[in-house]
């Protein structure tokens, strides 16, 4: 029993985790529905999900196979005994060291003690997927988290952030090599360049995703890995180019994880260029929105998604090709608000059209991990190669 229990548990965790890939993969499989429709690769995707269900069934096939040897060899183990018994037992009586009565006592407390034996030996076996599921779970809630709480309460005034030799490996491959720029309270920070630059790390170290492997982030002298973490975010409004709808009314997409307030939903709405729209849906703002926000335009969903960055009138914001899935007019209703907000806030934004960040207080160029310039626009398109390409690229 215990080698068939040890079989039993390898089994077990194969099976489990197979059937953590297969959720995984129905999972993504919903959320890239229209890409797969678009490249008629549904086919393609039920050949690669019949694949791994095939997988798991052999291994739930091995399962069964395992817990059904149970039974018939605690039979054989009980017939054994029980035939031992009558033997040796037989033999005693006959030989005289025995009553008849103590051997039948005996004998009918062997038949009584063999079903709740046989059912404890199959309750064992089903015990590893129990133990096998325990163990998974506690090696997740073992694991020490890699970024770590500080203690202190972000400043109720953030005048200043400053990245200071800032350092960022992924998987030993270094992406940001020595970032040095600031940003001060009423001013706007673009960052710039091609893609796979390093711009979003930036920002995502900023919002302590990830931490430095070398260098600091500092807010106001102090550095952010001395800051409550809840604290700190609550100070950041995050906007990314990919959106996350919740299958909820508009308004508790808008002050998703917070407080509901009904006149702070209606000013980031307003805020955001989204109250309009919102006023026509069936419900306004009660209106609820489908998974992954399906009843919107992409547009309309980047709105929702900058409404919630705005609630909680934030300190810092961050806006991560935010504007991307907007109309021209959306676009410039956006950075006009970006400006007024400007006045009391620190906003740092990250795009590839020039339009959006002509208008900065400062430009950073990145190239390589590493900034190439940070300065003003006109200043750039003079002194760095690389920005006055960009423009040059953006205009044409």
């Amino acid at each position: 029993l215990s080698r068939l229990a040890k079989k039993m548990k390898k089994i077990s965790r194969a099976s489990q985790e197979k059937t953590s890939d297969i959720s995984s993969k129905l999972s993504e499989i919903f959320t890239n529905i229209e890409i797969i429709k678009a490249n008629n690769a549904q086919e393609f995707e039920h050949a690669k999900f019949t694949d791994e269900n095939a997988k798991f069934f052999k291994l739930n096939l091995k399962s069964v196979k395992v817990n059904e040897m149970v039974s018939p060899m605690m039979e054989i183990f009980g017939s054994v005994g029980v035939a031992a018994v009558v033997i040796i037992g037989g033999k005693e009586v006959i030989d005289g060291n025995l009553t008849m009565g103590s051997f039948f006592s005996f004998l009918t407390a062997l038949f009584m003690l063999y079903t709740p034996i046989k059912r404890i030996s199959g309750l064992y076996n089903k015990m590893q997927d129990a133990v096998v599921a325990a163990e998974r779970t506690f090696e997740l809630l073992d694991k020490e988290p890699q970024i770590l709480s500080g203690d202190k309460p972000v400043p109720s005034e953030i005048n200043l952030i400053n990245f200071k030799d800032v350092r960022l490996n992924y998987d030993d491959k270094e992406v940001l090599k020595g970032i040095n720029l600031s940003a001060s309270k009423s001013q706007t920070v673009a960052l710039v360049g091609s893609s796979g630059g390093g711009k979003s790390s930036i920002v995502n170290l900023l919002m302590r995703f990830y931490d430095a492997n070398g260098g600091a982030i500092e807010i106001n002298g102090e550095n952010i890995k001395n800051f409550d973490l809840g604290s700190l975010r609550q100070n950041i409004g995050l906007v990314t180019q990919r959106v996350y709808i919740f299958n909820d009314t508009v308004a508790n997409n808008v002050a998703y994880g917070r407080e509901y307030d009904e006149a702070k939903v209606e000013l980031a709405l307003k805020t955001a260029n989204a109250y309009d729209f919102v006023s026509n849906l069936p419900e306004g703002a009660q209106t609820v929105l489908n998974e992954f926000g399906t009843n919107l335009s992409g547009g309309q969903r980047q709105r929702i998604a900058i409404a919630r960055a705005l609630y909680d009138d934030p300190q810092i914001l961050i806006f991560d090709e935010a504007t991307s899935a907007l109309d021209n007019e959306s676009e410039q209703q956006i950075t006009k608000a970006i400006a007024n907000l400007q006045k009391e806030k620190i906003i740092f934004i990250i795009a590839h059209r020039l339009s959006t960040v002509q208008n900065a207080d400062k430009i950073a160029v990145i190239s390589g991990g590493k900034v190439v310039g940070f300065d003003t626009d006109e200043a750039l398109s003079k002194s760095c190669e690389i920005y006055a390409k960009l423009k040059g690229e953006a205009l044409v």
